[in-house]
């Protein structure tokens, strides 16, 4: 059943409404308890939840916990909101359409599935998220070609907004000045800015530099994670110039084409982490630089799904999502990408950014101060 409803979707990919992606979503959950032999699975993460219902908005705080949990059962879908907040989610975020019945529950009370309360609420047989998290994963990676449209969108848009605010920037104005730019443009753009790092040359040594009142100097970092429809890009760019005379820059491009090349369907991620490591050394980077940082991964409606770690067994699959952000001192690169059969579609670029071509991919470089 489940394969022959995956062999369906790209004929319907261009005209699929949000009702007909759950259809297709809850099949993949429903084959997920044909192979488990269980009941049902009550859903609770902000990623399943975002994922399942079309790229609602399932917290309140940005990165909070969802208000609702969903429980898929072979011959129904019951969405467990909290009261105060049904309102908005039935009228604004859920799918039109959609046959699923809503259950209240007061604010103060546990959501089936959320937390030790809501876990021992579930009825026998009914997994909990975390008894599937591998294969809920899996489920989640391999977009339908309407989400794979809402990624092209927002990395179009949200890469468009960066350089806007890049090219206003002056080595006088503060790393949080710049944040609160960034800040107003994603925002504008409907998405959530989930991170925003801003390192002035005094500080681009930070691999995780949260922006502080420090000018910018000569030469600037900023990273941009934006959420919207549950879809998160995440990017990395340069502005102003700085002397390297050892091309740790261009040599740190390199390992990135080599983590683009190693990511090939059907790879587990500690192979193509494996290889990512290796390549460091075979561009005279130290053989533990990548120790020295993560190096990203899979993404999709979570910033990483997961992280890519030496013991991860998930695979790679067409279509899937990926964000690798290699790093050394005062170097890193990092665009968001889709994954097919050669070379990796990169959703977060504007012909706008200058770049130079890498192995047939453009690849952004230091934006010069205005």
């Amino acid at each position: 059943m489940l394969q022959e409803t995956r062999r369906g979707e790209t004929a319907t990919a261009d005209t699929v409404d949000r009702a007909t992606e759950l259809d297709v979503k809850l099949a993949r959950v429903r084959e997920l308890l044909r192979l488990r032999g269980a009941s049902a699975i009550a859903l609770s993460s902000r990623e399943s939840l975002a994922w399942l219902l079309g790229g609602a908005r399932v917290t309140v705080p940005t990165n909070g916990d969802p208000v609702l949990s969903a429980v898929v059962a072979e011959d129904a879908l019951t969405l467990h909101i909290f009261s105060n907040e049904r309102d908005r989610l039935v009228g604004e975020e859920l799918p039109d359409a959609h046959t699923a019945t809503v259950v209240d529950h007061p604010w103060f009370a546990p959501l089936p599935g959320v937390g030790s309360a809501g876990a021992a609420a579930l009825d026998a047989g009914t997994l909990h998220e975390t008894d599937a998290s591998a294969e809920l994963r899996a489920i989640r990676a391999r977009l339908l070609p309407v989400e794979a449209d809402r990624y092209r969108r927002l990395g179009a848009e949200t890469a468009a907004a960066v350089t806007r605010v890049a090219r206003t920037v002056r080595p006088g104005d503060t790393e949080q000045a710049l944040a609160a730019a960034l800040s107003h443009e994603l925002i504008g753009l409907g998405a959530e800015p989930i991170v925003l790092l801003v390192a002035g040359e005094g500080r681009l040594d930070l691999r995780h530099p949260l922006p502080t009142r420090a000018r910018l100097g000569r030469r600037a970092m900023l990273v941009v994670g934006a959420r919207r429809q549950g879809l998160i890009v995440n990017l990395t760019r340069w502005i102003g110039a700085e002397p390297d005379s050892e091309g740790v820059g261009a040599r740190l491009l390199q390992v990135e084409a080599d983590a683009f090349a190693a990511t090939r369907p059907g790879r587990s991620l500690a192979d193509v982490l494996a290889d990512i490591a290796a390549s460091y050394l075979e561009h005279d980077f130290d053989a533990d630089e990548w120790l020295r940082h993560h190096q990203g991964g899979p993404t999709g409606y979570a910033g990483r799904d997961p992280r890519a770690t030496p013991t991860a067994r998930d695979r790679v699959v067409r279509g899937q999502a990926f964000a690798w952000n290699p790093s050394a001192p005062r170097a890193k690169a990092e665009d968001t990408v889709l994954v097919g059969d050669g070379l990796p579609e990169i959703l977060t670029t504007d012909p706008a950014w200058p770049s130079r071509v890498v192995r047939g991919l453009a690849r952004p470089e230091a934006l010069p101060f205005a």
